[in-house]
């Protein structure tokens, strides 16, 4: 399926991986949202379930093995070009995880990763990320506390 002017939505998990404070972010190699810092995850492929899809997604991108613990946020995230025509449409499921194995290191389609401390969200640091993400990582804050 087509990612990029798809001709259904395409369904993305994400990980809210939240450890001594801190959260997993990930700077994105490709569209949408390339050189922005967001959530480890990507799209679910046929036959996978959610958590399946969450798990070897964050592996491929961090090295890590995740526990999903719950959906913390469901949403549509719909990017058009600029004559108004869906470029890219996701339903997206982030999950709040905690890790069960492995070592960060970066790899597949993310450029970079990096723990981030709480009160560093909303700074005005070298990390952007979408005010989307932030929302989703302050939810799971609250649900871990």
């Amino acid at each position: 399926m087509r990612r990029e002017y798809p001709e259904a939505p395409v369904v993305g998990v994400g990980a809210v991986i939240i450890h001594e404070n801190q959260v997993l972010l990930v700077q994105r190699g490709h569209e949408p949202l390339k050189g922005e810092w967001s959530l480890p995850g990507g799209a679910l492929e046929l036959g996978e379930t959610l958590e399946q899809g969450i798990q070897r997604e964050v592996l491929e991108e961090t090295g890590l093995e995740i526990e999903p613990l719950q959906i913390v946020e469901a949403f549509d995230r719909i990017v058009r070009d600029e004559a108004g025509v869906v470029r890219f449409h996701y339903v997206l499921v982030d999950f709040l995880c905690r890790i069960s194995g492995g070592a960060l290191c970066c790899a597949s389609d993310a450029a970079d990763a990096h723990w981030l401390r709480r009160e560093e969200l909303n700074s005005h640091s070298r990390y952007r990320i979408a005010p989307f993400t932030i929302a989703v990582i302050e939810k799971a804050f609250r649900i871990k506390s």
